[in-house]
């Protein structure tokens, strides 16, 4: 089920609310409403996966309980401990990744000797359940956070339907006191329906309409390449499809977890206002950075180590793992790679130190991000070398293009607004008019009346039928 359907917004969505909120008299109530409604929500589409999301809860709850059994036996704990992780990456990769060893493997063997195996489906969000359970087995290992009894309350963690198949990653430590002391509010209510309409509008009225040059143009680079001013169009565009596609449903899963009482923290910071490819993934996919460096990075050692030697592994090992996190597929493997090579030079260069204009460090970051973005966005290396060539004039196709013209014509409003929106602005206005309308009944009026207008217009882009299912539900 999508946040950006009519089936969600009319029906699931108002459900639950009715029935969570005249259940007010009881905590546990209200959360085995929503576990059940997560469920449902995850089984709508794929029904059958519904029991690898059980099974993953419950092995987990397990898990946590048994090291709280063997609270006092360390070697007892890191047994329990490897045997999580080897089971929920096991998991991981079986479903994730085996597949593409096989592809692999056959295509080494060759046809003769061709191993045939089934193909398995992917389901939706398990990298994004499998590191938030993982999290919590660690978190209660480490003595981070006491374990949770109650297998209802853990499943909620792990389930709840607004960060289940797409994100933000929530640390258990972060919501373990919500899970039953939250409280909700008139005004968490208000502002997380509020942030709701804003990531659905980036979503319906941006991102789905950047998604559709972004396929034209890779569509028409795979027929048989395109001019240099379209390619970097196509780039371009689809750095703002993913970028208001994501960060629109985290915006949602944020808005949602606030209008039932529970706070998540930000996912995104304007990232394309960075200054340096560290200073990037210091606002992009927040959550998800900070479970590798928590989990990965700072065991390995970190940057603490004075062998950079070491420290060039460690972050080789977490950019790598990165790109493998985001899919199977070769093209993963050399964007994680390259954001390694250029972070690791900036981090000893100590670039982001230079003292050199902020405006050249910011193109210096958009240029490799958008390379970066065409691997990332390429169906296979194949693919991603060819269109590389035709950004830099070696197809063979020359610079100039009528259809980059015609595609900025048609869709020059969504640029304008994909470039004003990528920045702080809309903070700063909502910042001044907060100001400004302390006491003025006039602005506190007009605000609820244009998220009301913005839900409509998105709601009339839904019933045309131009929305089409999240970028990060792949991963």
């Amino acid at each position: 089920m999508l946040f950006s359907s009519v089936v969600f917004l009319f029906y699931f969505l108002p459900v639950i609310l009715f029935l969570y909120y005249i259940c007010f008299w009881s905590r546990t109530v209200q959360n085995m409403l929503l576990l059940a409604a997560s469920l449902l929500f995850y089984a709508w589409g794929e029904p059958k996966n519904i029991l690898l999301l059980l099974a993953s809860i419950m092995f987990n709850y397990m898990a946590g309980m048994l090291l709280e059994y063997f609270k006092d036996r360390k070697k007892a704990k890191k047994a329990v401990l490897v045997i999580v992780l080897v089971v929920n990456l096991g998991i991981l990769f079986i479903f994730k990744y085996f597949n593409f060893v096989m592809q692999n493997i056959n295509s080494v063997l060759g046809e003769e000797h061709k191993i045939q195996v089934a193909k398995i489906l992917l389901p939706i969000g398990i990298s994004f359940f499998t590191f938030q359970a993982m999290s919590y087995v660690i978190d209660v290992y480490r003595g981070e956070t006491k374990v949770q009894k109650n297998p209802f309350s853990l499943g909620l963690y792990i389930a709840f339907f607004p960060q289940l198949v797409a994100g933000p990653i929530v640390r258990y430590t972060s919501v373990a006191e919500q899970i039953i002391g939250r409280k909700g509010t008139w005004q968490k209510f208000s502002a997380g329906s509020c942030r709701f309409v804003v990531g659905l509008s980036k979503k319906v009225l941006l991102s789905n309409q950047f998604a559709a040059v972004t396929d034209r143009i890779f569509t028409m680079q795979m027929q048989g390449g395109v001019p240099a001013l379209l390619a970097w169009l196509g780039a371009i565009s689809y750095a703002f499809q993913i970028y208001y596609d994501f960060s629109g449903y985290s915006d949602m899963a944020i808005g949602l977890g606030l209008m039932f009482g529970f706070k998540f923290e930000e996912n995104f910071n304007y990232p394309y206002t960075a200054t340096s490819i560290s200073d990037f993934w210091r606002r992009w996919h927040i959550s998800l950075g900070s479970w590798f460096k928590s989990y990965v990075y700072f065991p390995l050692g970190g940057s603490r180590l004075k062998n950079t030697d070491k420290v060039a592994r460690n972050l080789l090992i977490v950019w790598m793992l990165t790109g493998i996190w985001h899919g199977a597929e070769w093209t993963f493997f050399l964007w994680g790679f390259f954001n390694f090579l250029l972070i690791a030079w900036e981090k000893f260069a100590k670039f982001e130190k230079w003292t050199i204009k902020p405006w050249i460090k910011h193109v210096y970051t958009l240029f490799f991000l958008l390379l970066f973005w065409v691997i990332f966005r390429a169906d296979n290396v194949m693919q991603a070398g060819s269109y590389l060539s035709d950004l830099f004039l070696f197809g063979g196709h020359g610079f100039f293009s009528s259809h980059a013209v015609m595609f900025v014509k048609e869709n020059l409003i969504y640029f304008l607004v994909g470039i004003l929106f990528s920045m702080p602005v809309a903070r700063r206005v909502n910042k001044r008019l907060f100001n400004r309308a302390k006491g003025t009944m006039l602005l506190e009026m007009i605000y609820p009346f244009a998220i009301s207008g913005l839900f409509f217009i998105c709601i009339c882009y839904l019933l045309k039928g131009t929305y089409n299912p999240f970028i990060y539900f792949n991963f």
